[in-house]
């Protein structure tokens, strides 16, 4: 069956939280281990502005989340938020986070993650928004964000951070990449 990437349903929560927990171990993504929540509550967060899910065989196998950028003076993370507005040289509600991004460890490298990348990109521009993200630089994530495209544009050590990480790289897609 082929690959379809849906909106995501709460019906895919238990399965994504699933596939997220699995893909920990290789990604290291999410960076907290514990999660100080369920796996569903992270994917599940509080006003995303689009999510989706990536399906093979009707089984949720990747998920991509599109969430606003905050003003620096509301956001919990407001050094990334500067660093984004600086980056792209626009505020916040011109930006838009990619974020709550994986995909299963088993269909790696079988173009799902592009794939997801793609529709949120493609949101992001049709809501007239800027992409952002950010990063932890271990393994191959910054050098693949780098290679289509993303620039850097600083690093941070957000709350969340546990304290034997590196800090976390912020970057930016620039407008028509």
């Amino acid at each position: 069956m082929p690959l379809v990437i849906r909106p995501r349903t709460d019906a895919d929560l238990p399965a994504l939280g699933a596939v997220l927990v699995e893909q920990q171990a290789t990604s290291g993504y999410p960076h907290r281990e514990p999660l100080p929540m369920s796996p569903e509550d992270f994917v599940a967060r509080e006003g995303t502005l689009a999510t989706w899910t990536a399906l093979l065989d009707d089984e949720p196998v990747g998920h991509i989340a599109v969430l606003p950028v905050l003003d620096p003076a509301v956001s919990r993370e407001p050094d990334l938020s500067r660093l984004w507005m600086a980056g792209h040289g626009l505020p916040a509600e011109r930006l838009a986070e990619i974020g709550v991004y994986f995909t299963a460890t088993r269909v790696r490298g079988q173009g799902i993650g592009a794939a997801l990348m793609r529709t949120a990109l493609d949101q992001v521009a049709a809501l007239g928004l800027a992409p952002c993200l950010d990063v932890i630089p271990t393994g191959s994530a910054v050098e693949l964000y780098r290679r289509t495209g993303w620039r850097e544009v600083g690093s941070t050590r957000p709350a969340w951070l546990e304290a034997d990480a590196p800090d976390v790289v912020a970057m930016v897609l620039p407008t028509g990449s």
